[in-house]
């Protein structure tokens, strides 16, 4: 681990936190992108599985077509905040840059829970019970 002090800050730890903030938000975007322009095939290991969205093909489709874009967006927008929140506690001390990291790192969970309500919203207004789509 980097042990350099700056300004009384262990850089190391404000690195580590930096890294740690960044992953969510990184892992979102990249699959958000990853599902968004190529969903994989449906599967009962890997994807947004719910009840809904595997229903058939075309839900399941959908589904990662949806959460793949909220991801992606939001992804972006959490992964900016993390640095630019990062950036502005980078000289102080451990205690602060451990606690702006934690509060980040919850803080992310918001979008990413609320992507799950969205898009199972999206497929309740798409699809009927039976996973047909809904004219009209």
């Amino acid at each position: 681990m980097i042990h350099c002090k700056k300004g009384g800050v262990d850089m190391g730890f404000w690195i580590f936190m930096t890294c740690m903030t960044a992953l969510l938000p990184l892992t979102m975007a990249g699959f958000g992108s990853r599902f968004g322009k190529k969903p994989p095939r449906r599967n009962g290991v890997f994807g947004y599985k719910t009840t809904r969205s595997m229903k058939n093909d075309d839900t399941w489709d959908f589904a990662h077509r949806y959460v793949g874009r909220l991801w992606r967006f939001w992804g972006m927008v959490t992964l900016f905040a993390a640095l630019l929140v990062m950036l502005l506690v980078l000289n102080r001390d451990m205690e602060t840059v451990g606690y702006a990291g934690t509060v980040l790192v919850f803080a992310q969970l918001v979008p990413l829970f609320a992507s799950i309500f969205a898009t199972e919203r999206a497929l309740k207004r798409t699809f009927d019970r039976f996973g047909q789509r809904i004219e009209g």
